[in-house]
């Protein structure tokens, strides 16, 4: 009897180990606070669509253990979310291949096709030589303020961006990297030495809607959600 247990239960662990490397994106259990807004439920693509379009691409992008995956080369259009946002903490958890690169956009406005909103950069950073593009960076604008907490890639990393009033902070692993103000003179000055300062509006304070970008190259993302505030107050 005792044999039989202690097969069964070696069986058991088995399965549960495979189960775990079969679904490696499964979501984690959702937060008990009630503030939070799940962007991706892991089983559908509701709430997001392509940019321009009212619909979500055919190609490209699909759901895939849990998760929403980017395909290599898959061409599948930036996506944005169907509801537009003011002041908000965004997180979400990511991962690249090697030599990979990708952005989630925010204050994102399709009446500037060519420079939507700021961007996040997602990227491999050992391919990457200006301070102003790796990852976590307003993206050609700021570098980070503190040394990365970047994960390898292949591996998860957590990222998220908070927005209140005119402050903005990037966080990635935990710890806060980034932050500046909107209109301060260091951004303004930042701006004007990036691709983007001959831009008009870019750099401003919107309401906007938050994008996946599509760079051509493999992106897995999982455990989006949001948190709006009622007030640009502290």
């Amino acid at each position: 009897m005792r044999r039989s247990f202690r097969g069964m239960l070696h069986l058991f662990l088995i399965a549960v180990s495979l189960v775990a490397l079969l679904t490696p994106c499964i979501l984690a259990a959702g937060s008990e606070d009630s503030s939070w807004k799940s962007l991706f439920d892991g089983k559908t693509t509701a709430g997001w669509r392509e940019y321009g379009k009212k619909e979500f691409p055919k190609t490209g992008w699909v759901v895939e253990d849990g998760c929403l995956k980017l395909f290599d080369g898959g061409r599948g259009a930036n996506l944005v979310t169907e509801a537009e946002y003011e002041d908000y903490e965004f997180e979400w958890e990511w991962k690249l291949p090697a030599k990979a690169n990708n952005g989630v956009k925010y204050f994102v406005t399709e009446k500037r096709p060519s420079s939507p909103g700021h961007e996040y950069q997602m990227v491999d950073d050992s391919t990457i030589r200006d301070p102003r593009s790796k990852t976590a960076t307003f993206y050609d604008v700021l570098p980070l303020q503190v040394e990365s907490p970047i994960k390898p890639p292949g591996e998860w990393n957590k990222s998220r961006i908070l927005v209140r009033g005119n402050h903005v902070e990037h966080w990635l692993n935990g710890i806060k990297v980034l932050e500046y103000e909107l209109g301060s003179p260091e951004v303004k000055a930042a701006l004007q030495k990036s691709k983007f300062k001959d831009e008009p509006g870019f750099g401003d304070k919107i309401k906007g809607r938050i994008m996946l970008t599509d760079h051509h190259d493999e992106a897995w993302y999982r455990n989006m959600r949001i948190r709006e505030f009622s007030s640009s107050k502290p």
